[in-house]
C-alpha cells in the first residue's frame, strides 16, 4: 500500500482530541507530510495545522485526505460522506482507517472511479495470517500495554524505538492500528484481524530477527476492557515480549466507553505476566509510562516519583519527560548495546 503524500487531514466534528487520535498522531510523527485540516462546524479537536477547505487543500498539493477521526465501532457517519466525495472530486486519494469499507458507500466508490482515484483502507490488511504457534523465536521485543485504552501506548512504542535508537540499540518500530500504520509505512490493524489469527498476525509483525535487534510493540486496548481485552490478549500472545510498559492516564476512574472500573497499575502487571508467561516465561515489566497531560509539573513530577517508588520501576511521562529510565532499565536488565 503506498499512500501518496502529502496529507490533508480530516477531523469530522468530533466532540474531544481523543476521537481525532489518528491525525493528532501522524502531526505529531510526520507533521512534515501534511499540509493541513480540514473541521468541521462543531469539531472540538485541533492538530494545530492550517484549517483548510476540502479546495484549498487541493489547490495547496494535498495528494490524500487522510479521514484522521474515529468513533466507537469505525464507522463512517452519513454526513461526513460529502467530504470525502469532494476531496475526491478535487483530485486526491482517500485514505482511511476506519472499520467501514470507503468502498462499500456508493457515492465514495463512485466518485473514486469517475475521477480515477485509489481509496486505502488502513486498517483492512491484505495479507493472511496463519494461527499464533507461541515458538520461541530470536530476537528481543517490548510491548506496550495499558491499563484502559487511548493512554499512550503507541507514543510509548514510538518514544521508546527513537530513544533505544538514539542510544546505539538496534530497534524498530512494530505498529499494530491504523495511526501507526501512517506513521510507519508498515503493520496490520488487529482489531481487523479475524480472532483466530490475531496472535499469529502479531508473530509476523515482530518474526525472528537478530539476537540483539529489538523490535518495539504498538499495543492495543487493555487485559481488562471489557472490549477489547481479546485483542490484547492475541497481540500479548504472539508478540512475546520479553519486557513491557505499563501505560496509564491518571485522572481516569472508569474505563473508556464503558463503565468498568479502571484497574490498578499492579493489576495490569500481574495479569500481563501472568498471561504473557504462555509464550514467554520470562517476561518482565521495565516501567509505567504515565500519561500526565492534566497534571502540572510539579503534580506530574510528584506522581511519577510516588508510583515509581510504589513499584520499585522507572516511571516517566515518555512525552514530557524523555525515556531515558526506560533505556537505562532495559540495559539493566537485558545488557547495553
Amino acid at each position: 500500500m503506498e499512500i501518496a503524500r502529502p496529507y490533508l487531514l480530516f477531523l469530522g466534528d468530533v466532540p474531544d482530541a481523543l476521537a481525532a487520535k489518528t491525525a493528532i498522531g501522524i502531526v505529531d510523527w510526520r507533521k512534515d507530510w501534511c499540509i493541513g485540516q480540514v473541521r468541521l462546524e462543531g469539531c472540538a479537536a485541533d492538530t494545530g495545522l492550517p484549517d483548510m477547505s476540502v479546495p484549498e487543500g487541493a489547490a495547496a498539493g494535498a495528494r490524500t485526505f487522510i479521514i484522521g477521526a474515529v468513533n466507537a465501532g469505525g464507522r463512517l457517519p452519513d454526513h461526513w460522506v460529502a467530504s470525502v466525495v469532494e476531496a475526491l472530486d478535487a483530485g486526491m486519494d482517500v485514505a482511511s482507517g476506519l472499520h467501514v469499507r470507503l468502498r462499500d458507500i456508493p457515492a465514495i466508490r463512485d466518485a473514486a472511479e469517475r475521477n480515477g482515484r485509489q481509496l486505502h483502507d488502513v486498517r483492512h490488511s491484505t495479507m493472511s495470517f496463519d494461527t499464533g504457534k507461541g515458538s520461541k523465536r530470536p530476537g528481543k521485543r517490548i510491548l506496550a500495554v495499558g491499563t484502559d485504552c487511548s493512554v499512550g501506548k503507541k507514543y510509548t512504542a514510538l518514544a521508546m524505538d527513537k530513544a533505544m535508537n538514539e542510544r546505539g540499540y538496534n530497534s524498530s518500530f512494530c505498529a499494530t492500528g491504523q495511526t501507526g500504520v501512517f506513521i510507519s509505512g508498515r503493520g496490520v490493524s488487529l482489531d481487523a484481524v479475524i480472532a483466530d489469527f490475531i496472535s499469529g498476525a502479531a508473530e509476523w509483525l515482530s518474526p525472528a530477527t537478530q539476537e540483539d535487534h529489538w523490535q518495539i510493540i504498538e499495543g492495543q486496548g487493555s487485559l481488562f476492557h471489557p472490549s477489547f481485552a481479546g485483542v490484547t490478549l492475541g497481540l500479548l500472545h504472539g508478540s512475546q515480549p520479553d519486557g513491557f510498559i505499563v501505560c496509564h492516564e491518571p485522572t481516569r476512574t472508569r474505563m473508556r466507553g464503558v463503565e468498568t472500573p479502571l484497574p490498578t497499575i499492579q493489576q495490569v502487571i500481574d495479569l500481563t505476566i501472568q498471561c504473557g508467561r504462555l509464550t514467554n516465561p520470562d517476561i518482565r515489566c521495565v516501567g509505567i509510562a504515565v500519561n500526565t497531560a492534566a497534571l502540572g509539573d510539579s503534580e506530574a513530577l510528584a506522581y511519577l516519583a510516588k508510583i515509581g517508588e510504589q513499584h520499585g520501576l522507572p516511571a516517566t511521562d515518555p512525552v514530557r519527560y524523555g525515556m531515558d529510565v526506560f533505556v537505562d532499565k532495559v540495559s539493566a536488565e537485558f545488557g547495553a548495546p
